[in-house]
């Protein structure tokens, strides 16, 4: 019952910067660990950053270095802020939510529909 809406992408040029956000709604225990996705056409979907409870971000190999994630947990909205775009990181960008429907349920899964990137060079 986690429903997960991103917005923020756009069409930028080479070097450019987009910060993505990602709200999430609905009624839940509570929301463990938030992280952002990417897929572009014909290609496996990747991890591109994530972050749990306690502050604590994972990044993935593609995009170190060029973006910093973060969480308003108040709000419960995850932002990415990406910089020096490239032409390969044009893909569709999906949130990931890990949530708990009550004290003791196991972890359970949601994603938002996604927001595009494009990256002209």
């Amino acid at each position: 019952q986690v429903q997960l809406v991103e917005s923020g992408g756009g069409s930028v040029q080479t070097g450019g910067s987009l910060r993505l956000s990602c709200a999430a709604t609905g009624r839940f225990f509570s929301l463990n660990a938030m992280g952002w996705y990417r897929q572009a056409p014909s290609k496996q979907r990747e991890l591109v950053a994530r972050i749990i409870a306690d502050g604590s971000a994972i990044y993935g190999d593609s995009m170190e270095g060029r973006l910093t994630i973060s969480r308003d947990k108040t709000k419960n909205i995850l932002f990415l802020q990406m910089d020096s775009l490239r032409p390969e990181d044009t893909a569709a960008y999906f949130c990931n939510a890990e949530w708990q429907a009550t004290d003791y349920g196991r972890p359970l899964y949601s994603w938002g529909q996604g927001t595009q990137v494009t990256v002209s060079s």
